[in-house]
């Protein structure tokens, strides 16, 4: 069972929204969320908009399909792990304008990612 900032951030998942901690002395953008011990932090929604800063290739072993594993620069300044959907695996290139979206598992919901 997840806890404390990690459970707030996946309850906002179920509600369709992403967010993200901010430092309210420097408004620093903080991902993935944590308890903040020495600062004082708001949720706010992320605009979901980034840019691929790199990406590889899993290749799965037949009849699984490959796919990709990219870290994505948000527009807020973190940097968040996640895929690129909707698009060949082989395909996504670093520097490609994505989107946000959830998706829905059976482990619950997570982020993919569309070209913007």
């Amino acid at each position: 069972m997840t806890t404390g900032p990690e459970a707030e951030w996946r309850a906002a998942l179920s509600e369709g929204r992403i967010l993200l901690q901010r430092d309210t002395a420097t408004g620093e953008y903080i991902f993935p969320p944590r308890v903040a011990i020495d600062r004082s932090v708001e949720w706010v929604e992320a605009s979901g908009c980034g840019t691929v800063y790199s990406v590889t290739t899993v290749r799965a072993k037949p009849p699984s399909p490959s796919y990709n594993v990219s870290l994505i620069d948000l527009d807020e300044g973190v940097r968040m792990m996640g895929r690129v959907d909707a698009l060949e695996f082989d395909n996504v290139t670093i520097g490609q304008r994505v989107r946000a979206r959830i998706a829905e598992s059976d482990d619950g919901p997570f982020i993919l990612f569309d070209l913007a």
